[in-house]
This record gives structure tokens, sequence and C-alpha cells, in this order.
């Protein structure tokens, strides 16, 4: 199977510009949500179609150890590769591997200053160089301002993007119209937000800034038994 035909196999793809990513190089973007919702399940979907992209993914875990961010890609890999059948499932995986690269901080211990001094020496002893980072955990209170502004300088001047898992309030993915407090203040550094609400049995998509065309982009919804995204017919 090409990895061509399992990005097309990914919906997030609906939500960028024709062959481009969803957010470009030195953009930042957000997955909004409550704890549980499903915030870190979609970004890994999004790492693996950078990494079917022929992308370098650097994910990123304040939450959790190395072994279970890795079960999460094999298993949302497994459904995606299962919307298409093939026999070269087994060697696309292992081709993907060498392109993902998985560091865990302590939420208390992570720092920028630390995270560019080990990615520096991961670049400058060539063992790996992201085109695509993934935060996850990264607690958005007052103390978060100085980081971000950190972190977008990084991203424009080594050229990746930036996702990040953004947790809100109990309730507040029910709210309507508006950023969450834990993201409006930081809102100029992002170039797209996107927001899970849970609705009944499904849990809708909801773009809040950016994207190809607001406007026209299809319905998503996210399945929290298989991990996927779809696209509400």
């Amino acid at each position: 199977m090409e990895n061509s035909k399992l990005v097309i196999a990914n919906p997030f793809s609906k939500m960028a510009d024709r062959n481009e990513d969803v957010i470009k190089e030195g953009h930042f973007g957000a997955v909004l949500a409550g704890a549980g919702i499903g915030k870190t399940a979609l970004l890994v979907q999004l790492g693996l179609n950078a990494l079917l992209a022929g992308k370098n993914v650097l994910h990123i875990s304040l939450n959790d150890p190395v072994t279970k961010v890795c079960i999460y890609y094999k298993e949302v890999f497994g459904n995606i590769a299962g919307q298409n059948p093939s026999e070269g499932i087994a060697s696309t995986w292992e081709a993907l591997l060498p392109h993902r690269f998985i560091m865990t901080f302590k939420v208390e211990g992570f720092s920028v200053p630390k995270l560019e001094e080990r990615l520096t020496d991961l670049i400058e002893q060539n063992i790996f160089s992201p085109n695509l980072i993934i935060i996850d955990g990264l607690p958005f209170d007052e103390t978060v301002g100085p980081s971000l502004n950190a972190l977008k300088k990084m991203a424009l001047d080594k050229k990746f993007s930036i996702w990040f898992t953004v947790t809100t309030d109990p309730g507040e993915e029910k709210q309507s119209q508006g950023l969450s407090p834990q993201i409006a203040p930081f809102e100029e550094l992002f170039e797209v937000i996107i927001q899970l609400k849970p609705r009944e049995k499904e849990t809708l998509v909801i773009p809040l800034k950016g994207g190809s065309d607001p406007e026209n982009q299809p319905v998503l919804v996210f399945d929290p038994a298989t991990l996927m995204l779809k696209e509400r017919k």
C-alpha cells in the first residue's frame, strides 16, 4: 500500500488546503477539550498523518510514559490501516518508526531551555530533526505565556510547527461561542484552534480559528471507541 492512500483515509486532511498541512512551519495549533475527551488520540492521528506524508514528528508527553504513547500510535495506525487492508501494512508501520521520536517530561520538570537543549543535541548529532512537534499536557495557566513565546520563536527559527493539547474546565465544551479562558489570552500566537464537543453519542470537532476554509469545512466527528476521525454523512 502506498503511504498516500493512508493519508487520504485520514479525514483530518480535509481541514487543510489541498496537499498542505493543517498548520505550516512556525505555526501553532491547539486542540481544546475537557479531560478524557480525546485530545491526545486526536493529535496522535494528526501526527500519524504527518508521518505518512514523509515528515518527522516529535511527540512530547508531560502526562504519559513512552510505552503508553507508543500504544496510542500503534492502535490509531491500525484503525487507519484497517480502512484500507493490504499486505504492506506491517512494512509501512516499520518504515514510519524512524521518523517518530517520543520525549517525556514531568510537568514540573519541563521548560523551553531544557527542550531546546535536548532538541539541539538530537539535531547536531544528526539523530532526529522534527518537522512537527506535539506537546501534550502543557498546563495553560497564568505562567505559560513566556514558555509559549519562547516556543513560538523556536518554531519560527527552526521551521517546524507545534500542536498543543489544552485541557479546559469541566462543562466548557458545552459552550457554543468564545474561546476557553485557558487559551484566550494567547490567541494571537495560534493559527489554528480546534475544540472537541461531546454531543450525545459522538464528539464534534469544531474549528474555532484557522483552517483552509472554516465556512465550508466538513463536519468532523471523533469516535472515542476507535480513536478515529470521520466525516459526518
